[in-house]
């Protein structure tokens, strides 16, 4: 079972959270096909998403990172509900580059970094809450702790990882976030930047050791309490009522034309890769109801 853990040290002024998605990973990576540097791409970002969406306090809220450096993997997107529960895709699952020199997959150059990092946060108002810095590296942790900082002004530190085993499955993926609150200080700052240098590699403390050595890794020093834990994993929300309202946005022109084709139209959701096929007489129901002004 995927799962987000917090927790608090420092008084209250240090908050971490760790999030655990080999499972939400590996569902992704079947889904879409995904090359291990695909799937590691598209990992962290689902991880970051999963971690940041949990955060928000409004039940029917969503988040979506999107990433685009140029590289040839094109896009990166990746949505969370408020309970961090995720889905995604990359425009190319196929990319896959040369190991980088120090043996790890090249995410930061199938991503790229000329771009940007863009979160926006759909909290159920009129307009979401969009927020978008440049990317440092590409290789989306580092990314994102500068987005926190210069979009959000919230000091932070971030790790993700994926591990990828020789048959492409996905062995371990997760992450952290560490945010100081206000009035930290600053050897507290400072112990646990000594502790994120120091300690071991992410994915192998999640596939050999679990999320809770994570917390006693980052927070040495600190006396810290779990505050909370909850279920995350890949859920898709599509269905072939939102397909038939998205096909009432079309122009009824090129309705009509869909229609006079006297062929079935094939939908799928770029997310889960659900199919929903609409016959001719589906589409002269949705163009009736569209010139109609009624609700799919």
């Amino acid at each position: 079972m995927d799962k987000i853990i917090h927790a608090t040290a420092g008084d209250g002024s240090i908050k971490m959270a760790v999030v655990t998605a080999r499972e939400t990973v590996q569902r992704a990576r079947e889904i879409h096909g995904c090359s291990p540097t695909a799937s590691a791409a598209l990992g962290r970002a689902l991880c970051a998403a999963s971690l940041l969406g949990e955060s928000m306090k409004e039940d029917n809220a969503s988040l979506t990172i999107r990433i685009n450096g140029g590289g040839p993997i094109g896009s990166v997107v990746a949505v969370s509900d408020s309970a961090g529960f995720v889905r995604g895709y990359v425009e190319d699952p196929t990319v896959e580059l040369p190991l980088r020199p120090d043996g790890k997959l090249n995410v930061g150059g199938a991503v790229g970094r000329d771009g940007m990092l863009t979160v926006s946060r759909d909290l159920g108002l009129r307009e979401p809450y969009i927020g978008s810095t440049e990317l440092v590296s590409g290789e989306i942790a580092e990314d994102l702790t500068a987005y926190l900082l210069e979009s959000e002004q919230v000091p932070s530190a971030c790790a993700l990882g994926v591990l990828v085993d020789t048959d492409r499955s996905i062995k371990a993926a997760g992450g952290f976030i560490v945010q100081l609150m206000p009035g930290a200080p600053e050897e507290d700052i400072e112990a646990l930047e000594e502790n994120i240098f120091m300690m071991d590699q992410l994915t192998t403390v999640l596939s050999e050791d679990g999320p809770e050595e994570l917390f006693r890794q980052v927070l040495r020093g600190f006396s810290y309490h779990i505050v909370g834990e909850s279920e995350v994993g890949y859920r898709c929300y599509c269905s072939r009522e939102r397909v038939e309202e998205a096909l009432t946005c079309i122009d009824g022109a090129e309705l009509e034309e869909m229609i006079r084709d006297a062929e079935p139209i094939r939908v799928s959701c770029q997310f889960c890769d659900a199919a929903y096929s609409f016959s001719p007489d589906d589409l002269r129901g949705i163009l009736a109801a569209k010139r109609n002004g009624e609700k799919i």
